[in-house]
This record gives C-alpha cells, sequence and structure tokens, in this order.
C-alpha cells in the first residue's frame, strides 16, 4: 500500500495546487514537453469543477453475482480524473469510461475473493489512517482531503470502500504469496551479474506508459490515447499517477518507474529516443509492435564512474620500434589461437607456448588501466576474449572476466533481494486476477 498511497498523493498534490509545465518548441521530436519534477509538492489550493458526462442509468454490467450500475461507473470515473488530473474531453471519454469499467470489474472480484477469508478484515481505523498518511504527504489533514473529494461529485463511502479494497487485497497477496515470491540467492547472484555487466554502458531512468493496442481497440486507438495523455501530462497530469491507471505495463504498479534501463537492452524505436530525450523531457507516443510507450526521461548516465573490471592477458612482446611486418606477424599469431582461449584456460595455454606471456591482471578500476586496454574493458562481454591490442610493450588478447560497479554505486545486494521479491510477488498478484477473470462470468448489459 505505501506506493499506491505514495502515486495517489503525488497525485492528489497537483489536483490541489495544479503544476507548471515548460513545453519544448515544436518540431523537436521525440520530445513532448518538459515534466516538472516538483509537481505535487505544492500546498493545496481551490479544487477544479466537476466534470460533466452523460452515462446511462441502471445496471452496466455484472461480475457473478456482483452489479454495477450506471452511478457506480460515473464515481469510478470522477475517481479515476481525479486521481491522474487527465480533464475530460470528447476525445479521451471512451478511454476514461473504459479504464474504470475495467477497475470496477477487478474490484468486484478483488472483494468476492476477499470474503472467502473470513479471518481477513480491513476495519475502519485501517482505513482512517490510509487517508491520514496520504494526505499528511500532500501536506493536508484527512478530513480536507476527503472533503476535496465531496467537492469533485464522489462520495467519501465510495472513496473508503475503493481503499478498503485495495488495502485487503494487498494483504491477501502479500499473505498467499510471500514464500512463493521469495528470491533465490541464484537469482540475487544472477542479477548482480547482470548489474555489473551493465555498468559501463549508457544507463537511462525511465518512466514508462504502455498502451497496448489489443485492450483499447487497435493501433490506431492506442495512438490516438497515448496523444491524449502526452497532451494531458504536458498540461500538469501528474506522470505516475496517469501511469498507474492506464499503462498495460508491469511498472503500472510502481507509477510507471522502469528503473534504470541499459543501452542496446530495448526496441531500435525506444533506444533511438532514450537517446535523444533530455532528462526531465516526455515523449511523444512511440509506435510499436502491439502497442504505443511513452517514455519519461528522469535522468541518464554515461555508466559507473567506479567499474571495475577483472582481466588476464596473452601477449607477444615487442619493442615499440617493432616494424609493422613484426607487429602484423604476432597479430596474425595470437589471432590464430583466439578462438581456443577462455578466462580458465588463457594463462595455461601462455605457458605452453614459446614466445607468448601471460598474465592475470587481477581487478582494476576501468580508469587507471592503460588506455589501449580502456575500450575493451568498457565494451566487452564478461567472458569474451579481444582482438590483438598493441601498446608500447607487445601485442596483447585480453580476456574480461568480470566485471563489476565500485564505489557508492556498488549494488546492494539486499536492496536487489528486496526489488525482486516486490516483482515477483506483484507478478503473482496479477497472474491471481487473470485468474479470476478467466473464471468470472462477466456480462455486460446494453
Amino acid at each position: 500500500m505505501r506506493l499506491q498511497r505514495y502515486l495517489t498523493g503525488v497525485a492528489m498534490a497537483a489536483l490541489l495546487a495544479g503544476s507548471a509545465v515548460a513545453q519544448t518548441a515544436p518540431g523537436q521530436p521525440p520530445a513532448a514537453g518538459t515534466l516538472n519534477p516538483a509537481a505535487g509538492q505544492a500546498p493545496p489550493a481551490a479544487p477544479a469543477a466537476t466534470p460533466q458526462f452523460q452515462l446511462a442509468d441502471g445496471v452496466l454490467a455484472t461480475v457473478n453475482d456482483s452489479i454495477i450500475t450506471g452511478y457506480d461507473l460515473r464515481q469510478r470515473m470522477l475517481m479515476l480524473i481525479a486521481m491522474t488530473q487527465v480533464q475530460p474531453t470528447p476525445e479521451n471519454i471512451p478511454a476514461i469510461q473504459q479504464q474504470a469499467m475495467n477497475a470496477l470489474i477487478d474490484e468486484r472480484l478483488q472483494n468476492q475473493e476477499l470474503a472467502r477469508y473470513e479471518d481477513l478484515v480491513v476495519s475502519d481505523e485501517e482505513v482512517d489512517r490510509e487517508i491520514a498518511d496520504m494526505a499528511r504527504e500532500v501536506g493536508t489533514t484527512g478530513e480536507n482531503y476527503v472533503a476535496y473529494l465531496t467537492q469533485g461529485g464522489i462520495r467519501p463511502q465510495t472513496f473508503r470502500d475503493q481503499l478498503r479494497t485495495q488495502i485487503g487485497w494487498s494483504q491477501l497477496v502479500g499473505g498467499r504469496f510471500q514464500s512463493r515470491a521469495r528470491v533465490s540467492r541464484g537469482a540475487v547472484e544472477a542479477a548482480l551479474r547482470q548489474i555489473n555487466e551493465a555498468a559501463a554502458k549508457k544507463q537511462y531512468l525511465v518512466g514508462e506508459i504502455y498502451i497496448e493496442a489489443s485492450r483499447v481497440g487497435g493501433q490506431q486507438a492506442a495512438l490516438n490515447g497515448a496523444n491524449q495523455l502526452v497532451a494531458q501530462m504536458v498540461q500538469g497530469a501528474p506522470f505516475q499517477a496517469v501511469a498507474q491507471q492506464f499503462s498495460a505495463a508491469p511498472s503500472a504498479t510502481r507509477g510507471g518507474d522502469a528503473g534504470w534501463v541499459v543501452e542496446g537492452t530495448v526496441q531500435p524505436a525506444l533506444q533511438t529516443a532514450l537517446d535523444q530525450l533530455s532528462p526531465g523531457q516526455l515523449s511523444r507516443p512511440i509506435p510499436v509492435d502491439g502497442g504505443v510507450y511513452i517514455i519519461y526521461m528522469r535522468d541518464k548516465r554515461e555508466g559507473a564512474s567506479a567499474s571495475l573490471v577483472s582481466m588476464k592477458q596473452v601477449m607477444v612482446e615487442l619493442p615499440e620500434t617493432a616494424t609493422e611486418a613484426d607487429v602484423a606477424a604476432a597479430g596474425q599469431r595470437l589471432e590464430a589461437i583466439r578462438g581456443q582461449l577462455t578466462c580458465d584456460n588463457i594463462l595455461t595455454r601462455a605457458r605452453s607456448e614459446q614466445g607468448l606471456l601471460g598474465a592475470d591482471l587481477g581487478e582494476s578500476d576501468v580508469q587507471n588501466l592503460a588506455p589501449q586496454f580502456q575500450q575493451v574493458a568498457r565494451s566487452a562481454e564478461v567472458g569474451s576474449i579481444s582482438s590483438p591490442v598493441r601498446t608500447p610493450l607487445g601485442v596483447h588478447l585480453l580476456a574480461v572476466c568480470g566485471r563489476r560497479v565500485g564505489g557508492a554505486e556498488a549494488p546492494d545486494p539486499r536492496a536487489v533481494e528486496n526489488q525482486l521479491f516486490r516483482q515477483n510477488l506483484s507478478t503473482l498478484g496479477r497472474r491471481y486476477m487473470r485468474d479470476l477473470r478467466e473464471d468470472a462470468l462477466i456480462e455486460y448489459k446494453n
């Protein structure tokens, strides 16, 4: 619930105070505008007018034996608008309505599942504490928080019921899947290796929103919807809250926070956007197979400032005055054995052949290596053997046998384990929800 509370609080703060947004000049793809990172930190102000839109009365859908009425849908749409600050327009009302209906269906299924556990009861005191915490994080009181929603047309009981379900569902998923979500030592070590191997590459701290075409009526509908969301966010709608409500990516539960993305690990269209966006900028919609992405560039870096690499080498000694023919012959000799070398056998092979020298270079900061070695140390894959490298001492083959981040940027194994645990729990929760949907009888009324 802590993340849910934070995102809701950010959205509410932006609603209470508004947020300033500076737009970039047109014709500068892929940026659509610059988001204000301080949005949601201002003190409360007067709320906007209640949105007006028409909905049919009566029963709109049934979820097993539970009904969803026009009134329920309107309340959820008002809540969605309040939490995201996406203002209703003729173009985006269908998307808001669809998202609100999906949320209501999920909530009905969650309540039906929670009813099976008689000992899992969320008290009024727990709901009160949640509201108080949400209000405190945006600099107001629980009473003012609820009063704001009331002025926007949202019944306090609707808000409380939604929170009660969220709290209960979080407790149920955590209790049911905690043991299955635990992370093995091997998984943590693999994640640490991946982080360390990416240490020298460009990295981008991004937020993401993914509009899945199959869920919104096709690729063109996804693109239209993404354009509407971009326009609303450039005008001040908080990115995190919009991502939480509209994104189909797994990161939606974290407000679209995709974390640090490593260069070369995303689709080419997204990589182009990552390279061109500056910190603070929001991208225009980026079509990909199956949907459309919106990227928010929070920060970027060239790579860890303290990248440590473990290397071994085999070399042919040659003075700096050696002829080009001697250098070429040494390179050809090394190239001939390169495909047979590994980190495990490179030193043994060097000792077994006359005229070759082997050495374990140990672990070094990349910045402290010879300039000719730095490019290999930064970019070569762990376990690979380089092409021949010429230095004043000779011609070398370099084996990159390990890489890790050093200094203050070194990854914390416990933090990595906790992150993987949260990801596993989120995945299990989504599967749980998917199974409930597949087993449910959901009927829409005309």
